[in-house]
């Protein structure tokens, strides 16, 4: 009885062995170390380096002539030529030759003289029938002994009385000059003119205060 047991639990393990050999591979390794495998060696030839012949050398390039365009000419068609015919058929068109142009005549600059500048004539108070008086010695210039020259600016209207006067130039003495400048005021004098025509001008009058 023992001794069954014994077999059969042998043959169930060598089967669960053989299909786990199965299974992991280890029978097929075992089957490989027991059959050696047949090595074939072939020996192969490398085939012969093929010789490639050299490139031929490019043809040095030759250079073409370049054809000059010649210049074109031109042909002047000679025009016909009159030619007096004694004796001219009555129907033949009679050319007629016009003569050529003749330029104008360039005119030559004329020089522009310039206007005279208009004739001015300045304001005068010195005429006789003016009667214009002297102008007043101060007193007190007189006692003090104050004298010099005073100068007068003054604008002669067209009627040739004063329309207005400033001193241009002091005597130094503010009587005298006061004097001058009142005294020339009241005067009557004659107009300046420009070209013949009455105008309004400066003008300056002198008055010199000397004690004698």
């Amino acid at each position: 009885m023992n001794r069954n047991v014994v077999i059969t639990l042998s043959v169930v393990v060598f089967h669960v062995a053989a299909l786990w050999a199965l299974q992991t591979g280890l029978l097929r390794r075992a089957v490989e170390l027991v059959v050696p495998a047949e090595i074939l060696v072939e020996f192969i030839e490398p085939p012969a380096p093929k010789v490639v012949p050299p490139l031929p050398a490019p043809p040095a390039p030759v250079k073409q002539p370049v054809a000059k365009t010649p210049t074109p000419v031109k042909t002047v068609t000679p025009q016909p030529l009159a030619i007096a015919d004694p004796t001219p058929s009555p129907n033949a068109p009679v050319g007629v030759i016009e003569p050529a142009p003749v330029a104008p005549p360039v005119a030559a600059p004329v020089a522009v003289a310039a206007p005279a500048p208009a004739r001015v004539e300045l304001p005068s108070s010195d005429a006789d029938y003016l009667q214009n008086p002297k102008p007043p010695y101060p007193s007190m210039s007189k006692r003090l002994g104050e004298q010099g020259k005073v100068v007068v600016r003054v604008l002669i209207g067209l009627d040739g009385t004063a329309q207005k006067a400033e001193i241009k130039q002091s005597s130094g003495f503010d009587r005298l000059d006061q004097s001058a400048l009142a005294t020339v005021l009241r005067w009557r004098y004659v107009p300046g003119k420009r070209a013949g025509v009455a105008e309004a001008m400066w003008f300056n009058v002198p008055i010199n205060f000397v004690l004698e």
